[in-house]
């Protein structure tokens, strides 16, 4: 049997709770990206502080290292070219490339939250498989390719045509059945 995987936290919460400013900026911040609860706020807060961490562990490095760390974060979508640019990351620029955020921005849904709904009904491809995860973060190569699922229109079944001396009659619908009243 393999070994248990340690599981880990992936946010932290605010160390003073009941903060007015920070209420009320988070709550601007679940309106505008549409976010379920603000553990996604600090779980991308979180993502951005080990960003940073990295970043300031790579200042003694060698420029080789440096640019591997830029070109990682250009191809996820943040525009970096010095140090300086990564330590002035917020979590907002990391919701930014939600695939939430992008389905939105793209008029494919009329709201975030409904931009949420379309993903979690699988109805939403990127680069042509379906992804279900709005917190997905969508690349730079990805950008362009996202698309909605095209819906299969179900026909409803009219009455079989009737045969008359071989010949098959085609029955046209007048309006109300075609509106279904009968």
């Amino acid at each position: 049997m393999g070994d248990i995987k340690r599981k880990k936290k992936k946010f932290s919460r605010p160390k003073q709770l009941f903060d007015r400013e920070r209420i009320d900026s988070e709550n601007k911040i679940v309106k505008r990206f549409g976010l379920k609860n603000k553990k996604e706020i600090w779980k991308a807060e979180s993502e951005i502080s080990k960003v940073r961490r990295q970043a300031k562990n790579l200042i003694p490095r060698s420029d080789a290292e440096k640019a591997q760390f830029f070109d990682k974060l250009n191809k996820i979508g943040f525009k970096i070219s010095d140090i300086s640019d990564v330590l002035a990351l917020t979590g907002e620029d990391f919701l930014e490339r939600r695939l939430q955020t992008f389905v939105f921005k793209k008029n494919l849904a009329h709201s975030p939250q409904q931009a949420r709904q379309l993903i979690v009904h699988k109805k939403v491809l990127v680069d042509g498989k379906v992804v279900n995860i709005p917190s997905f973060i969508v690349s730079r190569d990805l950008e362009n390719k996202i698309l909605l699922k095209e819906q299969k229109v179900k026909m409803k079944k009219q009455e079989t045509p009737k045969k008359e001396d071989g010949k098959v009659e085609v029955k046209e619908l007048n309006e109300e059945q075609k509106n279904g009243k009968e």
